[in-house]
């Protein structure tokens, strides 16, 4: 996921004129990605693989909201909000936000650094889907008004939104269902993938997210079924 966002950004700053040292910069922190990922990854044995991938997760949701925010930044003060990318914007925030904190969780239910029982508010369920309520909020609010001052607000009533959705959401998983939860999570990282995809309007990014997203839908299907969820 991360080589296609690299190939992604390569192309789109070549195509836009970007110099040699830009691309060298872009070039250089892929490169540091790369190396530090593998420096982990070598240290893991196999029976800790579900939590690596869970912390991996979290960095591609974070990712996908710090993307977000960036691209508003960018295009408010131009005046360049459409509906379109108010709406690509918001749902990788959400997508990406829960993402982060559910995975962030996943990982300290799996290495031990949390407890399995789970944890979760009265009526959770209604919290959880008021709290993800915002989100449309959010959108419609910045629809009306596609000002900075106004997408600043909504953009960080969503973030903090979903990042609490993210985490009471995981937290309410006992242990032995949490790698059912990250395929779960694996499925909206692709989603908020394919959300930078419309906002970045790459083929490469939507295309990719949307198999992702996809396959992790399918994979927590089976994994649900093969363990009678």
């Amino acid at each position: 996921r991360s080589a296609e966002r690299d190939a992604s950004t390569v192309c789109s700053q070549w195509l836009a004129g970007a110099t040699a040292a830009g691309l060298a910069g872009v070039g250089g922190i892929a490169a540091a990605g790369a190396g530090s990922g593998l420096a982990i990854a070598s240290r893991v044995g196999p029976t800790e693989l579900p939590q690596t991938v869970a912390g991996f997760h979290s960095l591609v949701g974070a990712a996908a909201v710090a993307t977000a925010v960036g691209e508003f930044l960018h295009l408010a003060p131009l005046g360049l909000l459409t509906p379109v990318s108010i709406g690509a914007i918001v749902a990788a925030t959400y997508l990406g936000a829960i993402t982060t904190t559910g995975s962030l969780v996943a990982f300290g239910k799996l290495n031990g650094a949390l407890g399995s029982a789970p944890v979760s508010l009265p009526r959770r369920n209604l919290v959880n889907a008021l709290l993800s309520a915002v989100s449309l909020w959010a959108a419609a609010r910045m629809m009306r008004s596609p000002t900075l001052a106004v997408g600043r607000a909504a953009l960080a009533a969503c973030t903090a939104a979903s990042l609490f959705v993210g985490a009471h959401a995981t937290l309410a998983i006992g242990g032995a269902d949490v790698p059912v939860v990250i395929t779960c999570l694996n499925s909206a990282s692709g989603w908020a993938l394919c959300a930078e995809g419309f906002m970045l309007s790459s083929t490469l990014l939507t295309t990719v997210g949307a198999l992702i997203g996809f396959s992790g839908a399918l994979l927590t299907q089976d994994m649900c079924v093969a363990m009678n969820r």
